[in-house]
C-alpha cells in the first residue's frame, strides 16, 4: 500500500497548526518530563522554555527551522481534538467535545538549524 504524499500547501498547514497548538496550549502536565528529559541530555534548566524554545518537529518547521539529523527529542503526552460528528438521530443535540491521547516528541532549539538556507 502506497502512502499519499502531502502537497507543499498541506505540509505548511500542518506545520502552522502544530505551531498554534504548541504555543496556545494551557496544560503544564508535560513540563516535568520536558525538564527532566532535556536536563538528562545536558541542557541546563535555565535554557529550557517550553512553548518558546521547546517545540514539536512540525512546529519548528513552521518557524523555519529543521531538526538536525540524528537528534532525539523528549516524548510527551498530548490530547488531539477529534472532529465533531452530529448524531443523525438527534441533529439538535450539540456533540460533546472529544479528544484522544497521542504521544508527541519535542525538540530543543539547540537541536535545530535554520531551514532552507544550506546551514
Amino acid at each position: 500500500m502506497k502512502l499519499k504524499q502531502r502537497t507543499p500547501q498541506e505540509r505548511a498547514e500542518l506545520a502552522h497548526e502544530a505551531l498554534s497548538r504548541a504555543q496556545c496550549s494551557t496544560s503544564w502536565s508535560n513540563y516535568p518530563a520536558i525538564f527532566a528529559g532535556f536536563q538528562a541530555m545536558g541542557i541546563p534548566a535555565s535554557n529550557i522554555i517550553p512553548r518558546e524554545n521547546v517545540l514539536t518537529y512540525h512546529a519548528w518547521r513552521a518557524k523555519g527551522r529543521q531538526v538536525k539529523r540524528g537528534e532525539h527529542g523528549v516524548k510527551i503526552m498530548s490530547w488531539y481534538p477529534i472532529p465533531d460528528r452530529k448524531d443523525p438521530d438527534n441533529p439538535d443535540e450539540k456533540p460533546a467535545k472529544k479528544v484522544r491521547p497521542v504521544t508527541a516528541v519535542v525538540f530543543h532549539v539547540s537541536q535545530t538549524k535554520p531551514y532552507g538556507c544550506g546551514a
